[in-house]
């Protein structure tokens, strides 16, 4: 996978210079120093497998053939970081669970050169999975599929985790989508977690 600077902007991807004309076109001057400081890669499957189509397009395909097989699913969205020396790698996943048939999942990965503290980190996890669910909910709800966000956030306030709870709840809650987090939030502390592990 080769990586390449991207900024996110109207629910795509923009790589490598193309980027660079958008973060000019939609970012003000504070803001592209952050846009430069993140690589961005490809969605990818649990096995390695890049996804060459918009993840929008690969998510209808899945939720068409799902329900097409009367597969009965549920969507979990959840992101993890790790602070690794001067960067911190972020795995956000995409959880797809199939009622007593097992379950799959979409990864993406990127990394950040922007110093955070932990409760920054926590919040720039539940923006990246907000950031997904929103460019998607459309589809689970055109294929009735129920969908959570999950976060990496610690419920006991002994945790500095704890920190960003309330905001984090308000954010994800305040989209209207279902929040889940620990020791609940599976997608994010368990498959986002390995990834960035």
């Amino acid at each position: 996978m080769v990586s390449a600077v991207a900024l996110y902007a109207n629910g795509y991807w923009f790589k490598s210079s193309q980027a660079n004309k958008q973060a000019l076109k939609n970012k003000n001057a504070n803001n592209k120093h952050d846009v430069a400081m993140e690589t961005v890669r490809s969605w990818r499957r649990l096995n390695g497998m890049e996804i060459k189509s918009p993840i929008e397009d690969e998510i209808e395909n899945v939720l068409a053939a799902e329900t097409g097989n009367s597969n009965a699913l549920k969507v979990c969205i959840g992101t993890d970081s790790q602070k690794k020396g001067k960067i911190v790698e972020f795995a956000t996943v995409i959880v797809f669970l199939r009622k007593g048939k097992g379950g799959f999942m979409y990864i993406l990965t990127d990394t950040s050169h922007r110093k955070m503290s932990i409760k920054e980190r926590m919040l720039a996890e539940v923006g990246k999975s907000i950031e997904v669910a929103y460019s998607l909910c459309h589809l689970f709800t055109k294929y009735g599929v129920d969908m959570e966000i999950h976060a990496d956030i610690n419920t006991n306030p002994a945790f500095k985790s704890n920190d960003a709870l309330k905001e984090a709840m308000g954010y994800i809650t305040g989209m209207g989508f279902s929040f889940r987090a620990k020791p609940h939030a599976f997608a994010s502390t368990s498959c986002a977690n390995k990834i960035v592990h």
